[in-house]
């Protein structure tokens, strides 16, 4: 069996359970035995309603990080991947052995390079080489074709420069389909009706909801969730400093996921209670603090949101319920956010501590 399909299964196994550990305890909600998920697509297989409880992050709140990698993409970019493809399909732009086109920072290739194997559809990923090799490697052995830009955009980052590369590509052939997931309203609508209606379902009462921001899609979809649902909660976004989506300066950025060098469109509008920038450095310090303090490794995105939400701590009401997302896990960032050559060439500051090999 594939080391990857193992810790999925283990991480599945870890969900049917509630597992005290010092401050912090699984929570799986209904989830029950094993067992009792079965499947006909392995894209339908998201396990959506696992926390991780924590009380001592926030002196005086419960946060409840939610996992988002248990599914076998990996992240929780498969709900957005199996949505945008679907809209792609009732549109009628999508046809039987279609091919599809779209630029990734890496979890969404991922995703959507599982989708289209399972689907029939070709499909070229455009990325860029801040995506981790791990990466590149899934997408190409499920029989995707990777082409990376390597040309940095007026930003100081590679998305403009991708989408720029996309739109050559679909002016040459027809026949290419672009989801287009900075634009695609299928990709926040993925996150209303599945990401932010489980936190609800599950918890109940959220007083602050924290999401990183990158294609927004999670973010709007989330937020556009809660104001109807539960007004009382405070959204508060999760930016990378270099990034442009909510009108800073632009600049350099090294750990993907999170940040963007071109405001996507999805964001036109969208209204949160609060925006916080994290320093990459700060990142992934917050995701080898936790690795090392309490045996979780997380993506780095997952490491910039965990790291707002303890810079806001004390600004919290005592008592709150705090929801952190987690959109990924740390295994393919074994060799960048986890590896001590890595970060020493990337981020001084940080001190040494898990690394590979």
């Amino acid at each position: 069996m594939p080391i990857r399909r193992i810790r999925w299964l283990c991480c599945l196994l870890i969900a049917s359970v509630i597992v005290g550990c010092g401050n912090s305890e699984i929570v799986g909600g209904h989830f029950g035995l094993v067992g009792a998920m079965i499947a006909e697509r392995v894209a339908d297989i998201v396990v959506d309603n696992v926390f991780l409880r924590a009380t001592d992050v926030v002196p005086g709140c419960e946060l409840f990080l939610k996992f988002e990698g248990l599914n076998p993409a990996g992240s929780v970019k498969l709900k957005t991947a199996v949505s945008l493809v679907e809209h792609a399909e009732r549109s009628g732009a999508l046809r039987p052995g279609g091919r599809i086109i779209e630029s990734s920072s890496g979890n969404l290739g991922i995703a959507l390079s599982l989708v289209c194997a399972e689907r029939g559809y070709r499909f070229t990923c455009v990325c860029d080489p801040n995506v981790p090799e791990l990466s590149v490697a899934f997408m190409r052995a499920t029989g995707a074709e990777v082409f990376r830009v390597d040309r940095r955009d007026g930003n100081g980052g590679f998305l403009q420069s991708r989408i720029e590369y996309i739109r050559q590509r679909i002016t040459e052939d027809a026949g290419l389909v672009w989801l287009n997931q900075y634009a695609n309203p299928a990709n926040p609508a993925a996150h209303s009706s599945r990401t932010a209606k489980s936190i609800h379902a599950e918890l109940g009462r959220v007083d602050y909801l924290f999401v990183g921001a990158g294609t927004t899609g999670t973010l709007v979809g989330c937020a556009d969730y809660f104001r109807v649902h539960s007004p009382r909660t405070r959204i508060v976004a999760v930016d990378t400093v270099g990034s442009v989506t909510f009108g800073h300066p632009p600049g350099v950025r090294y750990v993907p996921g999170l940040g963007t060098s071109r405001r996507p469109e999805l964001c036109q509008g969208l209204h949160v209670d609060r925006v916080v920038q994290v320093e990459e450095a700060d990142a992934v310090r917050a995701c080898r603090t936790w690795a090392q303090e309490r045996g979780l490794l997380l993506g780095g995105s997952s490491g910039s949101v965990l790291h707002a939400v303890e810079s806001l701590g004390a600004e919290l009401s005592a008592g709150s319920r705090i929801v952190a997302l987690s959109p990924d896990f740390g295994d393919r960032y074994l060799s960048t956010v986890y590896d001590d050559d890595w970060v020493a060439g990337h981020f001084s500051s940080v001190p040494p501590g898990v690394a590979v090999g």
